[in-house]
C-alpha cells in the first residue's frame, strides 16, 4: 500500500512538473536573428545580442537565437515574409529596401524599421600573392568570387562592376562562394581574389594573409569617388596597415554600416527589449568582437538608418534622452 502511494505520488509530482514546464515554455517567446556566414562579424553580432537577451530570459520572456543566413538581402526578405524577427544588412540594403531602389525596386519592403546600427564595414579585396594583382581593374580575365547570391556583398560587388562598365563575362570566373568558402578557395588556387564587406579585424581575412600570404587590394580612384559621391550610404575609409600578417600599409577603400532591422509587425515590447539589452550592456557588447570596440551610440541610433525606427527603439531612445 505505501509504495503504492509513493509511486503514485511520484507520478503525479511527475505530471505537475511537466504542466508547469509546458506552461514556462508557452509563455516562453523566440526571436531569431538572421546573420551571415558562421565565420564573419553580422554571426558575431547576432551571437552578442542573443548572449545579452538571454540573460534576462527568465524576467522577459524572451528566448533569442541565432540563424546563419545568406546574408543581407536574404535577411530583409526574410523579415519581410515573417520568417526571421530582426536582421543584420548592410546600410545600402536598408536603403534600397526602404526606398525600393536597386534590387527591391519592384519591391519596397513597407514594413521594414530600423534598430540600430553597429560597426563599418570596409569593402575588403584580397588577391593572391601569386597572381600580380596590385589594383581592382587586374581582376579583369582572372577568377573573382563576387559573393553568394542574397548577401549584401554581391549586390555591392554588381554595383562596382556596374560603374566600371563591366559584367561578371569579364571575368573568366565569378564565382559564388560564401563567406566562409572563400578564403580557403582563394589558398587552393581556386580563385585569384574576392570582394567582401566586413568589419575588421576578421577572422576571414586573417586565415588566408596568414595561410597563404594574401595580399588587400585598393578600392580607390574615380570609380570609388563617384560610387561615393552618388550613393549617400558610401563613405571612404581605409582599412589598418598591420592588422593582417604581410599587410603592413594602411589600404583605401569604401564601405558601409552594419545594420540591425526588424519588421513593423515585430511587436513594441520585444523590439523595446532587444534593444535594452545591447545599450544596457553596451560595455559587455563591445568586448565580445574587436569590431566593436570604437562603437558609439550617438552614432548607432542614427548613422546607417534610412528605415524609420521602429517604435519599440524609439521608447528606448526616448527614456536615455537620446531622442
Amino acid at each position: 500500500m505505501t509504495r503504492m502511494t509513493r509511486t503514485g505520488g511520484l507520478a503525479a509530482a511527475g505530471l505537475i512538473a511537466s504542466l508547469f514546464a509546458t506552461t514556462a515554455m508557452a509563455q516562453q517567446q523566440f526571436v531569431t536573428i538572421g546573420t551571415g556566414g558562421v565565420t564573419g562579424v553580422y554571426y558575431a553580432v547576432g551571437g552578442a545580442v542573443c548572449r545579452l537577451m538571454n540573460k534576462e530570459r527568465a524576467k522577459t520572456g524572451l528566448r533569442c537565437s541565432v540563424e546563419s543566413t545568406g546574408g543581407s538581402v536574404f535577411n530583409v526578405n526574410a523579415i519581410k515574409s515573417g520568417e526571421i524577427d530582426f536582421g543584420l544588412a548592410q546600410s545600402d540594403i536598408q536603403f534600397n529596401a526602404a526606398k525600393g531602389t536597386g534590387q527591391f525596386k519592384d519591391a519596397t519592403v513597407a514594413d521594414l524599421r530600423a534598430v540600430f546600427s553597429v560597426h563599418p564595414e570596409p569593402f575588403t579585396v584580397l588577391a593572391r600573392k601569386e597572381a600580380g594583382i596590385t589594383k581592382f581593374e587586374d581582376f579583369k580575365g582572372k577568377r573573382l568570387n563576387v559573393g553568394n547570391p542574397g548577401s549584401g556583398t554581391r549586390a555591392s560587388m554588381e554595383q562596382l562592376l556596374s560603374k566600371l562598365g563591366w559584367t561578371m563575362a569579364d571575368l573568366s570566373l565569378a564565382a559564388e562562394l560564401k563567406a566562409d568558402e572563400h578564403g580557403a578557395a582563394l589558398c587552393d588556387n581556386k580563385i585569384d581574389g574576392f570582394f567582401y564587406g566586413v568589419g575588421h579585424p576578421s577572422a576571414n581575412i586573417q586565415d588566408p594573409t596568414t595561410s597563404c600570404g594574401a595580399r588587400l587590394v585598393p578600392l580607390s580612384g574615380p570609380v570609388a569617388d563617384a560610387l561615393v559621391k552618388e550613393f549617400p550610404y558610401y563613405a571612404k575609409t581605409k582599412i589598418p596597415g598591420g592588422l593582417y600578417a604581410n599587410n603592413p600599409n594602411p589600404t583605401e577603400t569604401y564601405g558601409v554600416l552594419a545594420t540591425i532591422v526588424t519588421s513593423a509587425k515585430v511587436s513594441e515590447k520585444t523590439v523595446y527589449e532587444f534593444t535594452k539589452a545591447v545599450f544596457d550592456n553596451l560595455d559587455e557588447f563591445k568586448k565580445l568582437h574587436p569590431a566593436f570596440a570604437n562603437l558609439d551610440p550617438k552614432v548607432m541610433i542614427k548613422d546607417g538608418l534610412s528605415a524609420g525606427l521602429h517604435p519599440g527603439a524609439v521608447k528606448y531612445y526616448k527614456e536615455k534622452g537620446w531622442l
